[in-house]
């Protein structure tokens, strides 16, 4: 079966971006940094409390821009979860970065702090978090052992957006953060990023960097009479329709996030006893971390296991899948000196972790349909 009543995803549409893009064409200004570009900066500053923000046409890309604004020079290193996606340290390795790979928790899936202490060298220039499935990372001792050590801390929120440690926004611990508007996000213009400012001093460097490393930004502000290039860049700018877009599901950011929790908590409930019979690990929230409801992952007892209940699921007409592939495994990742046992955490639930469909629009009798599906399943390993 190729096509699925259920698939895993389906982009959020509200139908006001349609609407928007067609008011944006109207005003003749389609690049980069017209108003709606501006109302998705001033929404996420509002919102979320951070110096600056700046949409960009990935979260790839505003890694990227992070990359440029640590002044990453090759022989550093960089830490970086195993179990994340490949821009996390790609963007750094770009620059000639040499990316040291951390195992993972059990329980949240995130960088394991404990690791740190034994993995930070004097080449240590940054540390990149991944807030997995929009729950904080034990960000208390992160910060300390940063600031203990002099190392910048870059937040990966590729999951995270409005998710809280301890009452406060995640993005706004580091010095610097990325978020992805992918068409998989809980908020999405199909393909996009933002790039979050928490030290000020960085903040005219990135609009430099964004604008093809020119002092563009200056000269529309009257600052100069001409502009010209001054600085490493590259062309960060998304459209101002795909931020149109983005502005539509900004507007009504309240309503998408609850019905998240709507779906996340069914999932959670029904799943409960079946999980518990079969030793299927389900998603871990500490008391004191607040999530995004970016996606629902069950952690199977076996790669065997996993395999069949993916196979189930097909064969009911729902589409799951699994995740990350652990990076000091990759065949890049051996380059740099990885290999099978160095994040023993990380490999295992690389091999057994399952996502179920989970957006917006889904249905409850969707919903039903696949936690049905599942409590059916018998499993045999």
């Amino acid at each position: 079966m190729t096509e699925f009543r259920i698939p895993f995803n389906r982009p959020t549409y509200l139908g006001s971006e349609t609407e928007y893009i067609a008011d944006s064409l109207s005003t003749s200004h389609i690049s980069g940094d017209g108003r709606y570009s501006r109302r998705c900066h001033e929404f996420l500053e509002r919102s979320l409390g951070v110096e600056r923000a700046f949409l960009t046409t990935s979260c790839t890309h505003a890694l990227e821009m992070a990359a440029l604004l640590l002044d990453i020079q090759p022989g550093d290193e960089v830490i970086v979860p195993s179990f994340t996606f490949v821009s996390s340290i790609n963007a750094f390795v770009l620059r000639g970065a040499k990316p040291v790979f951390a195992d993972i928790r059990p329980d949240t899936l995130n960088l394991d702090e404990r690791e740190l202490p034994r993995l930070i060298t004097e080449k240590t220039r940054a540390i990149v978090l991944v807030h997995y499935a929009g729950v904080a990372c034990e960000m208390d001792a992160i910060m300390a052992i940063a600031r203990q050590h002099g190392i910048a801390v870059v937040e990966d929120s590729a999951h995270a957006l409005f998710s809280k440690y301890k009452g406060r926004h995640l993005s706004t611990f580091g010095e610097l953060a990325t978020l992805s508007f992918h068409e998989t996000k809980n908020f999405t213009c199909g393909e996009g990023g933002a790039l979050l400012i928490n030290d000020d001093s960085l903040i005219e460097r990135a609009e430099i960097i964004r604008e093809k490393g020119t002092n563009r930004g200056r000269f529309f502000r009257g600052q100069v009479d001409k502009y010209t290039w001054v600085d490493l860049g590259s062309s960060y700018l998304p459209s101002d329709m795909l931020a149109a877009y983005l502005w539509a599901q900004f507007e009504r950011a309240s309503e998408i996030q609850e019905r998240r929790r709507e779906i996340w908590e069914y999932y959670d409930e029904r799943l409960a006893g079946w999980a518990s019979a079969y030793d299927v690990q389900l998603p871990t929230v500490p008391d004191y971390c607040e999530q995004s409801y970016h996606m629902y992952y069950m952690v199977l007892p076996s790669f065997n296991a996993r395999t069949a209940l993916i196979q189930h699921l097909k064969d009911n007409g729902i589409l799951s899948v699994f995740h990350y592939l652990p990076l000091n495994m990759s065949d890049m990742g051996r380059r740099y000196g990885g290999k099978a046992g160095d994040c023993p955490v990380a490999e295992t639930v690389a091999d057994r972790l399952l996502r179920l469909p989970f957006f917006y629009a889904l249905t409850p009798s969707e919903l039903d349909e696949v936690a049905n599906a599942i409590g059916a399943f018998e499993m045999r390993d």
